[in-house]
């Protein structure tokens, strides 16, 4: 491992910041430390960039223990979330800065600063300061500051969370195709799961100071492990009497987790439909809201709210229209673990949501219900 944890604990004073913390990164790897705020996260990064020193446990970084090294010392690059770039200097100077306390000569600082400012686009911007450019900018010269000096590891503490909605959705795509360019190990802070999902190669999802669990995006987000990550990851309904819905037992489970792409709506009296009509709930639409690509669809469904997402190419509906309602699955959690549970009445009729999908298409190929 390029980077590893080893029984790390943080105190500050009584308060356990950081309990137990033990993880491994490998080379090259682009990896979120993901949670809400106060979980934890952004201490772990701070101890790694040797910002803060553990109470206990060991840091390693390329094989090599790290606690009593100064951050100049482990070969970090850190990107905050202020950007903290020096605003009495130019765009050139920023990137620069790192070497020149290295005391690099001349030539080679230019030769480095120039081949930055390509890499993040910002050419012909050097002569500018910080307020003469746009957030997306100081990011990106933030971003090649920190790269300047070649550090072997690069930490970036929430680097989109001062950026508007539409520009941070740029960068995203931006810093990950940057960071697989250069090659080098990274780890970012954020508390946003699309930001987490989108970037990383791994996720590890803290929460009171502790790890939840560690995986790929989609190991993460369809194989919760734990009560916290089944309702932090993804847009989820909590239900404790889930087992009223069709298809579902009553088990030693506190609730269940019901996510929009569980719920399928649809309304049609034909018969070519009785079978699954047979098993589905009654739903009363609440409210509609228009999401580009797709309608999110909220429904009352005996007391309890459900969302679903609804193509475009479906029929119109209307607030106060009855639906049949089918829930293909749920997240069922206890205080330790998740689990997935399908709809039982669906497996007996061999009908799971993609066949259903393809059930309420028409033969054009349009969605009639």
């Amino acid at each position: 491992m390029y980077v590893e944890l080893k029984n790390i604990n943080k105190n500050f004073g009584d308060f356990e910041a950081s309990k137990d913390i033990n993880f491994g990164i490998e080379k090259g790897r682009l990896v979120a430390l993901l949670g809400p705020s106060g979980s934890g996260k952004t201490t772990i990064l701070r101890m790694i960039a040797g910002l803060e020193k553990p109470t206990s446990g060991d840091i390693f970084i390329n094989e090599k223990r790290v606690n009593d090294l100064t951050p100049s010392e482990r070969g970090v690059g850190f990107v905050f979330q202020s950007y903290a770039l020096f605003r009495y200097m130019t765009v050139y100077e920023n990137i620069a800065f790192g070497l020149e306390i290295q005391k690099a000569d001349k030539a080679k600082i230019k030769a480095r600063v120039d081949e930055l400012l390509e890499l993040t686009d910002l050419k012909g911007l050097e002569d500018r300061y910080p307020n003469q450019l746009s957030g997306g900018q100081r990011q990106r010269v933030a971003f090649a500051r920190a790269l300047a000096p070649n550090p072997s590891l690069l930490l970036l503490d929430e680097p989109f969370a001062a950026i508007d909605a539409k520009v941070r959705q740029e960068l995203r795509s931006w810093l990950r195709e940057m960071i697989y360019k250069v090659g080098i190990t990274s780890i970012f802070v954020t508390h946003d799961q699309d930001e987490a999902v989108e970037v990383a190669d791994q996720i590890i999802v803290t929460n009171k100071g502790q790890i939840e669990q560690i995986g790929s995006p989609a190991e993460i987000y369809r194989n919760p492990k734990t009560p916290f990550v089944s309702q932090f990851i993804g847009q989820g309904t909590i239900i404790e009497d889930y087992y009223r819905l069709h298809g579902f037992e009553k088990g030693d489970y506190k609730g269940a987790i019901i996510r929009p792409e569980f719920v399928e709506a649809f309304k049609s009296d034909n018969d070519r439909f009785a079978d699954v009509v047979g098993i589905s709930e009654k739903g009363t639409i609440t409210d509609i809201l228009f999401r580009g690509n797709s309608l999110e669809v909220k429904l009352d469904v005996g007391g309890v709210s459900l969302v679903t997402h609804r193509s475009l190419e479906r029929r119109p509906i209307k607030v106060g229209e009855v639906m049949n309602v089918i829930i293909y699955k749920v997240y069922a959690f206890d205080d330790e673990k998740a689990y997935l549970l399908e709809n039982e009445d669906l497996k007996k009729r061999d009908v799971n949501n993609v066949h259903l999908e393809s059930y309420l298409y028409s033969e054009e190929g349009y969605f009639v219900v």
